[in-house]
């Protein structure tokens, strides 16, 4: 997998060495300016058509296959942001990030300072810090519910589900005044062009719409399993040998 565009988060101070020693790419210094450009900005989103007669997965969720050759995506749920002729760009939504707590991650990013801790809002300490993917792994992305809307900086992906990646967000959370339900990335996952294809084809992933209820629920270890029921299929029975969606 590989980094598509030059999509930029909100970067995170505390995992930025190290994820650079990894090798993982990054775009360059923060910005408070909106960060995040829809790759398909100016085309058809709808999934079901398009000019090319493709089927496009914007707001639908990525399921590896057992035999997935990728070690980093093994029993992941993916939760596809974009996706065009251009490539694709998803959020792991099942695996924890080593910085677990976010009011931690507010202090670090000094939008509130250590003493403001005590008066955050207490749905600020139920939001989950992941690992989004292995590209950028020092940004962080929002992915929330479409309730809260920034100009120029939120992406609308459904009805249900937006992304936003500038600090505002992490600001606005802090203050209460946030989405109802939000996640907070570091990296994402991205393909080239035709690549997210070819993988599907060989059994990589299997696809099916999103469920709110998988995305931003805080029991990470049970999503799989349960993205999986989405389909139709049970975990015990499913082995690498099975077709794709």
């Amino acid at each position: 997998m590989s980094p598509v565009g030059k999509k930029q988060g909100l970067e995170n101070p505390a995992v930025r060495g190290a994820s650079r020693s990894r090798g993982s790419r990054s775009a360059g210094s923060h910005s408070a300016a909106p960060i995040i450009r829809d790759p398909d900005a100016g085309q058809d989103r709808d999934a079901g058509s398009n000019s090319s007669g493709r089927r496009y997965l914007d707001g639908q969720m990525l399921v590896a296959m057992p035999g997935m050759a990728d070690e980093r995506f093994a029993r992941s749920v993916i939760y596809l942001c974009a996706h065009s002729e251009d490539g694709a760009m998803g959020i792991v939504v099942n695996q924890p990030s080593q910085v677990r707590d976010f009011p931690d991650l507010l202090v670090q990013l000094q939008i509130i300072a250590p003493q403001e801790r005590i008066s955050l809002p207490k749905a600020t300490e139920a939001i989950q810090v992941l690992q989004g993917g292995p590209v950028q792994t020092d940004r962080g992305f929002v992915l929330h519910s479409s309730d809260f809307f920034i100009d120029n900086s939120t992406l609308p992906i459904d009805d249900g589900v937006s992304l936003t990646a500038t600090i505002d967000i992490l600001r606005a959370i802090a203050a209460g005044e946030g989405p109802n339900q939000a996640l907070l990335a570091l990296g994402y996952a991205g393909w080239d062009p035709g690549q997210l294809e070819n993988e599907i084809q060989h059994n990589g992933w299997l696809n099916c719409p999103a469920d709110p209820a998988i995305l931003f629920d805080t029991d990470l270890e049970s999503k799989y399993a349960r993205a999986l029921r989405l389909i139709g299929i049970d975990l015990a029975r499913l082995s690498s040998a099975a077709g794709h969606a």
